[in-house]
């Protein structure tokens, strides 16, 4: 073969396809002219976007009299709407019902008072006090009445020192880290000067009671000047007959410009009636006056007489149930659950509670013994550990207590109709009451306890008042009545109490 004809051979070769590159559709042509398996790209022309008009442009449109007064009239719909708006608004504002100016409130209608006059029995001494404050600080109380403790022998009052602490339960330095701990969780320190604590005459069997006064103001100034935040005496009606009582007045009462916090002046009575407790407090400018009514008087009507001649002095009035005698509420209430009715009865009606240590976890007094505290009950037994049932039922009633007073506490805290709202007589018989308490647009409350040996149906009844009106139904919202469900919902004219029961109900501000 020639060298011409091997190069043609080649030419061949390379010209043919290879047989697994053939196309799968036949020999032939496609449609159109095009060969098998080619691809036919159709190229798009330049696409036209749009720019806008040009600044000349938009100033040739802008000024043509149809833009024109398409602006006039959007600019005048936004006006009109914007008044409009503002109109609707100064309506409402006006429409609206005005908000009641809150009262003059001090620290110590703020939340309970919380009374230690045994610091030994509460937890060795001063210093125990100290190292308990976290616990008090979680029962939310507002300030705490300490002492007696200074020294003194009974019936003699050359031995009075207001200004010496009883070494056998504790010494100035223990008081004084009291006072900066408690000031740091927002709790104040009432100091008791009552003179002559250990006996019944407080003031001393003396005619001339100046010279005790003059001790009382000077031991006053003495620990005001170490940041107490209040002075507390007992047998009040004493002392306000002296004509030194005014000094004494002065010394707590006066200003500071270091420290603008009001101090406070607290007073004690006892076997005094509503209305002469009332006359203390518009004629001595004692600031708080702790009485023994709840005590003295035993029945719901004279209970309600006494809350109904006092409501409006309040802010100048402390309750308790063994307080005024610095007894635990348990002397009185004898079993758990009155201490529970008596504990929602102080925390609701209108005025300060005033408890004793260990009233929080129905703390029982026996003889004339101060009690001592029970500390840890939360603390339950070990897994497997042998167990007295006695101890541990009493331990947790004991938190069961506990969680009661909180939340009596806490609800009153927050809630203003509780705090500082007016007051309403609702019923009262032998043996029970309830009244009601409302403040302004916040939620309504009624109290009613039953501390009887039988059942009471009540028979609620608001003396017609304006803007105040009882519904149809309220919602239980404390209730120590297993068959009152909390959240459900009472009819308030069908109310029948067991015996030794409370029920706290509420309802909201209809308008």
């Amino acid at each position: 073969m020639s060298k011409d004809t091997a190069v043609d051979m080649k030419e061949v070769e390379l010209n043919e396809l290879d047989p697994e590159k053939q196309p799968m559709t036949g020999d032939g042509q496609a449609a159109g002219g095009e060969k098998n398996g080619s691809v036919k790209l159709k190229v798009p022309e330049d696409e036209v976007t749009f720019t806008g008009l040009s600044k000349d442009e938009l100033m040739k449109v802008a000024g043509t009299p149809g833009w024109v007064r398409t602006r006039w009239v959007l600019l005048v719909l936004f006006w009109l709407g914007w008044l409009g708006m503002l109109a609707g608004a100064i309506v409402i504002i006006v429409q609206a019902p005005r908000c009641k100016p809150i009262p003059e409130m001090n620290w110590w209608n703020e939340g309970p008072l919380y009374q230690i006059s045994d610091v030994n029995a509460f937890s060795d001494g001063i210093a125990g006090v100290e190292a308990r404050l976290d616990e008090i600080n979680k029962l939310k109380v507002k300030g705490l009445v300490l002492g007696p403790f200074h020294t003194v022998q009974a019936g003699k009052p050359d031995t009075l020192n207001l200004k010496e602490i009883d070494p056998t339960q504790g010494n100035e330095k223990a008081l004084v880290a009291v006072l900066e701990k408690a000031h740091k969780k927002g709790i104040s320190v009432v100091l008791d000067l009552t003179p002559n604590y250990q006996e019944a005459s407080s003031w001393f069997n003396t005619g001339d009671v100046g010279a005790v006064m003059e001790e009382v103001m000077a031991g006053a100034e003495y620990w005001m000047e170490r940041d107490v935040d209040g002075i507390k005496v007992s047998d009040i009606t004493v002392a306000t007959s002296s004509v030194d009582w005014s000094k004494l007045q002065s010394a707590v009462q006066i200003n500071s410009t270091e420290n603008p916090k009001k101090r406070l002046l607290m007073g004690v009575v006892e076997s005094t009636s509503a209305q002469a407790v009332s006359q203390l407090v518009n004629t001595t400018g004692v600031d708080l006056i702790l009485s023994n009514l709840l005590s003295s008087e035993k029945g719901g009507v004279e209970r309600i007489m006494a809350m109904d001649t006092l409501n409006s002095q309040q802010r100048s009035l402390g309750w308790g149930l063994g307080a005024a005698q610095r007894d635990q509420l348990s002397k009185q209430a004898s079993t758990p659950a009155l201490i529970r009715l008596y504990q929602l009865l102080l925390f609701t009606m209108p005025g300060t509670p005033v408890f004793t240590y260990g009233d929080e976890i129905g703390l029982q007094a026996v003889g004339s013994e101060s009690p001592k505290m029970v500390w840890d009950i939360e603390k339950e037994p070990e897994e497997g550990a042998a167990v007295n049932e006695t101890a541990e039922a009493e331990r947790t009633e004991r938190v069961a207590v506990k969680k009661w007073f909180k939340s009596l506490s806490e609800l009153r805290g927050k809630e203003r109709s509780l705090l500082h709202g007016d007051y309403y007589s609702l019923f009262s018989s032998n043996s029970s009451l309830s009244f009601l308490r409302v403040w302004d647009q916040s939620e309504r409350y009624i109290t009613a306890v039953n501390w009887g040996s039988a059942s009471e149906l009540l028979a609620l009844k608001l003396a017609p008042t304006e803007g105040v009106e009882l519904p149809e139904k309220a919602i239980v919202k404390l209730s120590t009545d297993p068959d009152l469900v909390v959240e459900s919902k009472i009819i308030l004219d069908k109310i029948t109490l067991k015996p030794g029961q409370a029920i706290l109900l509420q309802f909201p501000y209809l308008g």
